[in-house]
């Protein structure tokens, strides 16, 4: 039995670290740790069979490393392992090394400070005296350190995780020589490396991937087979292919290099004086000083003095310059999220620095904001998609058409009296075209065809698999963003969690300094002296919330002449203000805005607003863009957290009357709500969503399932929003302004990032147009992608059908497809179908169904099975009707496969299968209400005419040449030719009339079934 530990579970690790967010594992997951030590006679037996197998074993560790892990070591407690399996709760598993490294007496003690005492440590005898030796592995850029009291691997970051504002206002002082090589020992270099493989590495790495494994093994089968035009064909194809990935590959990961990369040279203070330093060595707690002109940060800092503007726009999107400003000084620990306005991220470009800034590092390497972002291309999330997912199920499936296939063809072959050799290739012949070796490929031509499109509308996608998941949104998140500026002489920045911001002024002549301070009317006025605030205060914000007008407060205060301007606490400054009075916008709804959530309502995705403004405003928006009916009902959702002895409590107050219900009469209002025909719509704010999900979660589905209107909602409060809503199994969609909502944007399925630059890392899917009129299009886009890559997927499954047919049916009676043929058929008919199936573009409405998503489902299956069926019974019927006919003779051949064409038999299967490779291509080709009609995809159009034209010129009358080309027999009789052709029409309107009656069962609401294609 394996001991484990696990990295997820440990106290403060599954905490955001100091950087963008938690650098480990998402909060949602667990990576489970194994041991393992190397077992020398396990090892050297595996290399035995490695021998003996001829390469076969290590491609089998190759593709399953767990198997090599399990095969050459023995479990074994964490603290003595030599090798770890990793796996995540999807299933995935990695094998790392642990590596160990000798380190300073400073550098364990550094340690010590999260163990408590010095059992972290290994040691051993060298010279003499003891060395500290520290344990650690490196896991997608990560370096994770063994701590023996919490009994696992940890992120390094964990030492740093507790840090307190105070704790960094220690290090101003700077870090002694010591101290800096004792840390960058445990740290690691501060660099974000992307690792660029040589193009012999590359090619390796693709030779052994199983897809060119399968097609090394079928072009040597097929030469063996004597089909040497077809198999140097398929290999030069495959050659270029290989060599255009590999290209693709290494430009990709050079590019992604060169941005990554960041070298500089910084001044660091240090206990002995300022110096100057490569940034590779900078480490957390080291000070660093910023000049005026800025730079372009090497790491992630903590602002302790001075001012800083800042570019975000490469982790953002947002173009528009923050300011930054030093950190406030407490026993709070810190956070690089909820203190972003003090916090200077890597890779971000720091414009101008004013009033000598002072920054104390906090996150090295991949451990940074841009580190996570570098990971997260790197090494994507998987993205749990139904299609995905059916896709792998489905060539099992084809894998076991397959194995019948065999049986079949073992059980004819051998009663063909061929060869031993004979029957062995003729059999692994069928698994190679069965199951076709480009269907992964091919399915991806609608998702890039989607993709150029939506850049030529202004819509850039880095993650082009999404394009698909946007066919299944069925809820989308609305923020409505928002600017703020501001200009004094000190200055404490706005911030979500506090709900405010103020300024000190020191007016000229002498006079007193004043403190300002803006922010929600609610939290201006708790923050104001009682006998300030007028008694109908409530009643005229609720006035003017409702009207929709943007509401802030604003508030004063006369500072004392001894005051301290360059040091005084935020606390001191916002307390005790006098309050001013009210400051009023008008939230005007853009011109677009209506009309898409009108769009969206019609095609029944449910649309809500997560803003961080007054409840009242954002209703009032909401009735305004369409999102909550004018006669529709409103009910405010109000819970608190238990106070003192006082128990949480969830109440719900309607928009037109204000009464109260109170948490006894809550089951009464659910029990109405939740009818149907009833039109409400619930609101709720931050604090009420929090209480709900701390202490009332059994109402927590039902809020969200009727909520339109979250307000007041924080950051992290919006990104668990979105999580909650995707447990409920809503595919859920984004979009924002890509600072506030980055967390946000990319916890959902689909986050769309307002900005104007071109591409941004905060989201999938970035829009250069300002407003919301992006949405429609990209669902648009994603339902045709969707519904492109089913038809795509039938077709390479069902040509791979039809194919297979063929085969077993003329292995019946000792014949099959020629060498020309199948280049024929495979290259150019097929494969031109498929490329060019992908065009066309979305509908230009959004219906109110969603495409399935599901391959394994009973009319997508029934389907196969019923073309397959009338398939086969096309072919078999060419096969009668020919054998029919009075000038017929049989083959009576010794000879057995294609070398005995060519022969009526097989020119009569070879015109039918012909044909129905094209009327396959017209039946799943999928139109109305998702695509275009066929007849707008004019290259596809174009090409189904011109094949159908030289196939039925084929069977009519091929030539001399072509007949001897492709080995056609010429039928004396152009009556069976006719035949033929009629047959072949009627395969067609049976498979056709099929297909439009199972899109009108698949789909049981009020379609125009016809309108299919």
């Amino acid at each position: 039995m394996a001991l484990r530990g696990s990295v997820a579970e440990l106290p403060g690790v599954g905490h955001p670290s100091p950087g963008w967010k938690s650098p480990l594992v998402p909060p949602d997951s667990q990576m489970d740790v194994q041991g393992y030590r190397w077992v020398g006679w396990r090892v050297w037996l595996c290399r035995l069979g490695a021998v003996l197998s001829l390469g076969l074993l290590l491609l089998l560790f190759t593709w399953r490393p767990r198997f090599a892990v399990m095969a050459r070591c023995s479990p074994c407690p964490l603290s003595l392992a030599h090798v770890l399996l990793l796996r995540d709760s999807l299933g995935h598993n990695y094998v790392v090394q642990v590596l160990t490294e000798e380190v300073e007496d400073g550098s364990s003690e550094l340690v010590e400070e999260v163990e408590e005492n010095r059992e972290w440590r290994d040691t051993v005898q060298l010279h003499n005296e003891q060395k500290s030796l520290l344990r650690f592995y490196q896991f997608e850029g990560l370096r994770y350190i063994w701590l023996p009291r919490k009994g696992a691997f940890c992120p390094v970051s964990v030492l740093n995780e507790e840090w307190t504002c105070s704790d960094l206002y220690r290090f101003q002082s700077g870090l002694s020589p010591l101290e800096q090589n004792s840390r960058q020992q445990v740290y690691g270099p501060n660099l974000i490396t992307v690792p660029v493989k040589s193009y012999m590495s590359l090619l390796v790495d693709e030779i052994l991937n199983p897809f060119y494994i399968f097609q090394v093994f079928s072009i040597a089968l097929w030469m063996a087979d004597n089909y040497y035009y077809y198999a140097a064909c398929i290999l030069v194809i495959s050659l270029l292919s290989i060599s255009i990935s590999l290209y693709e590959t290494r430009k990709q990961s050079v590019t992604l290099r060169k941005m990554a990369q960041l070298i500089t040279t910084v001044k660091v203070r240090r206990s002995t004086g300022d110096v100057f330093l490569s940034s590779e060595e900078l480490v957390p707690g080291d000070c660093l000083l910023i000049p005026p002109e800025g730079l372009l940060l090497p790491c992630d800092a903590a602002l302790l003095a001075g001012e800083c503007m800042v570019n975000e726009s490469m982790l953002t999107g947002e173009s528009v310059p923050v300011l930054k400003t030093p950190l406030p000084t407490g026993d709070s620990r810190f956070s690089s999220e909820g203190h972003r306005r003090h916090t200077l991220f890597c890779g971000t470009q720091l414009i101008q620095a004013r009033g000598g800034a002072v920054a104390v590092v906090t996150s090295t390497g991949f451990f940074t904001a841009k580190g996570d972002l570098i990971s997260s291309i790197l090494y994507p999330q998987p993205i749990n998609f139904r299609f995905y997912q059916d896709a792998t199920k489905f060539l099992l499936l084809l894998g076991g058409v397959a194995v019948l296939g065999t049986i079949y063809s073992v059980v004819v072959l051998s009663m063909s009296n061929v060869t031993w050799g004979e029957l062995v290739i003729r059999t692994l012949d069928v698994v190679t075209i069965v199951v076709p070796p480009a269907l992964p490929a091919a399915i991806t031509t609608g998702t890039i065809y989607a993709q150029r499109r939506l850049k030529r509308q202004g819509v850039f996608c880095i993650s082009p698999p999404r394009i698909n998941v946007c066919g299944k949104v069925s809820l989308f998140c609305f923020d409505k963003p928002h600017t703020e500026s501001v200009a004094v002489v000190r200055r404490f920045p706005f911030s979500s969690s506090l709900q405010r911001m103020s300024v000190v002024a020191a007016p000229p002549g002498g006079r007193p300094a004043i403190a300002i301070i803006k922010g929600s009317p609610e939290m201006v006025t708790s923050l104001c002296l009682a006998d300030t605030v007028p008694p109908q205060f409530s009643g005229v914000l609720d006035d003017f919330a409702s009207r929709g007008f943007r509401v802030l407060a604003l508030g004063y205060k006369v500072m004392g002449s001894d005051t301290e301007l360059g040091t005084i606490e935020r606390e001191a400054v916002e307390r005790d203000m006098r309050f001013l009075g009210l400051f009023l916008m008008r939230n005007l709804v853009k011109p677009e805005t209506a009309g898409v959530i009108q769009t969206l309502r019609q095609a029944q995705l449910r649309t809500v607003m997560v803003t961080g403004d007054n409840i009242l405003t954002a209703v009032n928006v909401s009735r305004s863009c369409g999102m909550v009916g004018s006669e529709d009902r409103v009910i405010f959702v109000q819970a608190s957290p238990p106070d003192g002895q006082l128990p949480p409590t969830l109440s719900f107050h309607q928009e037109d009357r204000g009464a109260s219900g109170t948490h006894g009469s809550t089951e009464v209002h659910t029990w109405g709500l939740y009818q149907s025909g009833v039109s409400y719509h619930l609101a709720v704010n931050g604090k009420s969503f929090s209480a709900i999900c701390d202490h009332f979660p059994e109402y927590l589905p039902k809020v969200l399932m009727r909520a339109t209107v979250y307000a007041r909602m924080a950051p992290d409060q919006k990104t668990q929003l979105v999580k909650e809503l995707q447990k409920l199994n809503y595919r859920v969609g984004m979009c924002g302004d890509g600072a506030n909502d980055c967390g946000a944007l990319r916890a959902s399925d689909v986050g769309v990032s307002l900005s104007e630059a071109e591409a941004s890392v905060a989201s999938p899917f970035t829009s250069k147009v300002n407003n919301i009129s992006c949405v429609p299009l990209l669902i648009r886009e994603g339902r045709c992608s969707l519904v492109t890559s089913f038809s795509l997927f039938r077709y390479m499954a069902l040509y791979s059908l039809i194919q297979f047919s063929s085969v077993l049916i003329l292995y019946t009676v000792k014949t099959n497809l020629g060498d020309w043929q199948f280049l024929f058929f495979d290259l150019f008919l097929v494969t031109l179908l498929a490329i060019v199936m992908g065009r066309g573009g979305p509908s230009e409405e959004l219906h109110p169904r969603r495409p399935p998503a599901s391959l394994i489902a009973l009319p997508i299956l029934g389907g196969m099975f019923l073309h397959t069926l009338f398939n086969i019974l096309g072919q078999t019927g060419a096969l009668l009707i020919t054998a029919s006919q009075d000038w017929f003779v049989q083959l009576n051949s010794t000879e057995s496969g294609a070398a005995n064409l060519p022969n009526m038999e097989e020119t009569s299967v070879f015109a039918l299968s012909g044909y129905q490779y094209i009327i396959m291509a017209v039946v799943v080709t999928k139109g109305y209400p998702y695509k275009k009609p066929l007849y707008h995809n004019f290259l596809f159009l174009g090409l189904l005419l011109i094949f159908l034209g030289v196939m039925t010129w084929l069977v009519l009358y091929p030539g001399p040449v072509f007949a001897k080309l492709l080995q056609l027999y010429t039928y004396p009789d152009m009556t069976l030719n006719m035949l033929l052709v009629s047959l072949a029409a009627l395969n067609f309107l049976t498979c056709f009339l099929m297909e439009v009656w199972l899109l009108c069962y698949a789909q049981p609401v009020h379609l125009p079934c016809f309108s299919s294609i």
